[in-house]
């Protein structure tokens, strides 16, 4: 069922060229939605990415996409001016999801490694979190959300565990979730629902950035009930699932998708 088909529903996507953030373009184009991909990436990478928007383009929606550094404000004002354009007089962004995976994994203490220092934090903070407010507010004050919009931010199980090297990032999952929380509350009598997804430990290119991520994989596959590792799809899935009317009750929460990974 393409649920979404000829509402003239947009999906904003930061970070969407690859793991959760492109699972979730695919997801929701299969459905009808309208797509806008907002990414940073090489040169060399951008053959297979299109590749993956090829895909998307195939799901008969309309299809947009920005190789721009999301954090530049200048950037972001450009990229939404072509986005108004494009939603034309009855177009709206039904949904906003942040995917940016931009932090520093340094150790706090060693010896021959650099340690993680003050800008650090406010590099992966500003990058990791700060920035869905920052969309969030531009597209807001362009008035160019749905009635009935959802946000959506991906966290971790960093938000309350301790991991090596992890201390930056983890501080910008907690930023991430209490700006989520925040934007559930103060927008909601404008139709506006907000929710972050803490999804179970997921092979992507930002885990295996992660020193020892294979020791973090194999004990995942130990503590996982099914076995196994949380995949993008199983993220994407549930971004679905929220965009639906049958989820506008689900509004200032984590929701987790793991398999019941964190119970253990």
């Amino acid at each position: 069922m393409r649920e979404f088909q000829d509402k003239n529903y947009w999906a904003i996507i930061l970070g969407g060229s690859s793991g959760l953030g492109l699972a979730t373009a695919k997801k929701l184009a299969k459905h009808g939605m309208n797509i806008c991909v907002v990414h940073r990436n090489s040169r060399a990478q951008i053959q297979e990415i299109e590749k993956h928007f090829d895909e998307i383009r195939e799901e008969n929606i309309a299809f947009t996409s920005f190789n721009v550094d999301a954090l530049n404000s200048e950037k972001r004002e450009n990229v939404l001016s072509e986005i108004k354009e494009k939603l034309g007089l009855n177009g709206k962004v039904k949904t906003l999801v942040h995917s940016i995976a931009k932090g520093n994994l340094k150790p706090m203490i060693s010896d021959n490694l650099q340690r993680l220092q003050n800008d650090d934090f406010q590099i992966t903070i500003n990058a990791m979190a700060i920035s869905l407010y920052d969309w969030f507010q531009a597209i807001f004050d362009k008035k160019l959300f749905a009635d009935d919009a959802r946000i959506i931010g991906f966290t971790s199980e960093g938000n309350t565990k301790p991991w090596k090297n992890y201390a930056a990032v983890s501080a910008a999952k907690v930023t991430l979730e209490a700006i989520s929380r925040n934007i559930a509350l103060e927008f909601a009598p404008l139709g506006i629902r907000s929710n972050c997804i803490q999804a179970g430990v997921t092979n992507t290119a930002s885990l295996n950035m992660i020193p020892d991520s294979e020791s973090i994989k194999n004990h995942t596959l130990k503590r996982n009930p099914f076995g196994k590792l949380t995949i993008p799809e199983d993220v994407a899935n549930v971004v679905y699932l929220l965009n639906k009317d049958e989820a506008s009750w689900i509004n200032g929460t984590i929701i987790k998708v793991d398999g019941g990974e964190s119970l253990n």
